[in-house]
């Protein structure tokens, strides 16, 4: 018997294919049908002579996939990007190859999905106009904006946007009405804080990008940039004075800088770690009176989840 080949989907299919509000359902729905990150399969990395190949597997209720990302470092002296890769989706019970998909645009799109997932509560509990303060211009910057577009429109106005950069001179593409770029560790950028609803960290920075003195008691930060032990975007302070939510306790406190130091710094212990499942189906509640805390390790169940729900819609609209 022959089978045909499987689809490549690039990422004007996948973004076609399904919205920011979609994947945030996706990745909802994953939880809420049962689904435990805890036992997630780690993510492998692999070093080969000029980089790694990042290994991520996962299944959940109806599919089976796993990720495959390289990371050449030196690929930007020929203009290639940094990271890539592909996923792989295959069919939970034969494992027959369902479909490829761009694992950058998969990515792109499942971060930010998740992030709001993860503190639609705290984002949902009061009316009003959204304020949101970015650190970091590239892809999850901009992501995470048009995600929380997508997700709070009908219900809650975007503000306004604060982008702030090191060099804003740089990025002037992101300037048009309603969105304000600013320099970073100047009085803008301070006021910008201030005032914000929602904050969003999206950096290779390896040590904290605001003072979290700044943060109103009310407001909700997430961190997605850091990935390593020893490598954070959020101080300790915040830590002490927020509900912290994370997608699997024993992943954050392996993975996330912003979580083993707070710990190490006596912030915060682990058994005050919420888990994204538990917000996500209340099992707790984000109550007002403290900011929520969202750090993201990226798991390969989101990857999964968001797949999923891509082809799926692929094969529902042939």
């Amino acid at each position: 018997m022959t089978h045909a080949p499987p689809p490549y989907l690039g990422p004007e299919q996948i973004t076609a294919l399904l919205s920011p509000r979609e994947a945030v359902e996706a990745v909802e729905a994953a939880l809420r049908d049962g689904f435990d990150p805890a036992g997630d399969p780690a993510r492998s990395r692999v070093d080969v002579r000029h980089g790694q190949f990042l290994i991520m597997p996962s299944e959940i209720a109806g599919g089976a996939g796993v990720k495959i990302a390289t990371v050449a470092p030196r690929n930007g002296d020929v203009g290639l990007p940094r990271i890539q890769g592909l996923y792989v989706l295959f069919d939970a019970v034969t494992l027959t190859p369902r479909a490829l998909l761009d694992a950058s645009a998969l990515t792109a799109l499942r971060t930010p999905a998740v992030s709001v997932a993860a503190v639609r509560p705290a984002l949902t509990r009061a009316a009003g106009p959204v304020s949101v303060v970015v650190f970091g211009t590239g892809p999850q910057g901009t992501g995470h904006v048009g995600t929380l577009r997508s997700v709070l429109r009908g219900s809650r106005e975007i503000a306004g946007v604060t982008y702030v950069a090191r060099r804003p001179e740089a990025y002037a593409r992101l300037r048009q009405d309603g969105v304000a770029l600013v320099g970073s560790g100047g009085g803008e950028a301070a006021d910008a804080l201030r005032r914000a609803d929602v904050v969003v960290c999206a950096t290779s920075s390896r040590v904290p990008v605001f003072d979290s003195a700044l943060v109103r008691d009310d407001a909700v930060v997430i961190a997605v940039g850091s990935h390593e032990p020893d490598a954070r975007e959020v101080d300790a302070a915040l830590f002490r004075r927020a509900r912290v939510v994370v997608e699997d306790a024993g992943t954050a406190l392996r993975e996330c800088g912003d979580v083993v130091m707070a710990v190490e710094e006596g912030a915060i212990t682990p058994e005050c770690l919420i888990t994204m499942r538990s917000a996500v189906c209340g099992g707790v509640e984000l109550a007002a009176d403290m900011p929520v805390l969202f750090k993201s390790a990226g798991m390969s169940w989101e990857d999964l989840a968001v797949a999923g729900a891509i082809v799926s819609r692929l094969e529902d609209n042939p």
